[in-house]
């Protein structure tokens, strides 16, 4: 994802603070989160953009077709962007557009990192830095996190150590999220330096995210895959999406991924909403349909995410959906 502007808010920080050093007590869990539908398929869209006019989230009729939207990013430091707008809210104000995305079937939930923090290589402690987020979730009214987790440098060592934070962090997360009531996620950026795809690219002594999955996989709702920021022909067509990747980043298609020991159920496509929201790797909607469209006639029911809104809109998730899932008018 894209780098971001650490927004400093001495109030929240002096919170978050709190929590980052010495989080052992956990606020009881409030808020309505029993009952919360997360069942497949999700259709989820970031969110980091400035909107102008807007500080919290979109009102609902913007990302109707939609049923989780991810305010970007809280970080180890402390919210940034829109996750820091959506603490200069009041509590009544978060109440309300709390109330009005639950009426409408859309969980509200953060997105952690991003390209700007290497929690392993910064020497972040993940347990600390769990508590603290779980913390965060729950004093802030929020559904659940996406974990963002960008730091490359450390899986690349191949010593094993990016992989033993993930996992550390992740387990530690869930418990203080309970499962059903908390959604948790992990957005994977960079599906061939982490060696989600294949068993034999995951061959470093690290052992990649299939590590990951095998260690907290039934921790993790689902994956966020983003196919896209891979080079200029990586997934833009269907076949290299869906069926067969490329000989340059092999066994990373949707199936191709499934078939390496990863359930299609944990699998959702993520795509830019517009050509200048990635480097690289947009599929018009219509034709994205199409890609859907084929997926679930294969058996694949997880859904589709997306960087970012504004474009990622209901404009863009009813066209995307068309063929497989209908937007209801």
């Amino acid at each position: 994802m894209l780098s971001l502007r650490l927004i400093s808010f001495a109030a929240i920080f002096l919170v978050f603070g709190q929590f980052t050093f010495a989080a052992t007590n956990i606020t009881s869990i409030s808020g309505n989160h029993e009952g919360r539908n997360h069942s497949s398929p999700h259709f989820l869209a970031y969110s980091d953009q400035d909107t102008p006019g807007t500080i919290g989230p979109p009102a609902v009729s913007s990302i109707k077709g939609f049923n989780v939207f991810a305010l970007s990013f809280l970080l180890a430091k402390g919210p940034a962007d829109k996750v820091a707008k959506w603490t200069s809210l009041s509590s009544a104000q978060r109440h309300k557009i709390k109330a009005e995305y639950a009426q409408a079937g859309i969980s509200l939930i953060i997105s952690a990192f991003g390209s700007t923090e290497e929690p392993t290589t910064d020497g972040t402690d993940p347990i600390a830095t769990a508590n603290a987020m779980a913390q965060f979730v729950i004093q802030y009214d929020l559904d659940g996190i996406d974990v963002d987790y960008e730091d490359f440098d450390a899986f690349n060592k191949g010593d094993g150590k990016a992989e033993a934070w993930i996992i550390s962090f992740t387990t530690q997360l869930r418990k203080h999220l309970p499962q059903g009531r908390f959604i948790i996620t992990h957005a994977l950026d960079n599906i061939q330096r982490l060696r989600l795809g294949s068993r034999r690219t995951s061959g470093a002594s690290g052992g990649g995210y299939l590590r990951v999955h095998e260690s907290v996989g039934d921790l993790i709702d689902w994956y966020n895959v983003q196919f896209y920021n891979q080079g200029d022909t990586e997934y833009v067509t269907c076949a290299g999406l869906l069926a067969t990747s490329s000989d340059q980043w092999p066994q990373t298609a949707l199936f191709q991924i499934a078939a390496n020991g990863v359930s299609l159920t944990k699998l959702v496509l993520g795509k830019p909403a517009t050509p200048d929201a990635a480097d690289n790797g947009f599929i018009e909607p219509s034709t994205l349909a199409g890609c859907v469209a084929t997926a679930k006639k294969g058996g694949w029911h997880a859904g589709v995410s997306t960087w970012e809104y504004p474009g990622g809109n209901t404009s863009w998730i009813r066209t995307v959906r068309n063929e497989s899932w209908p937007v209801p008018v």
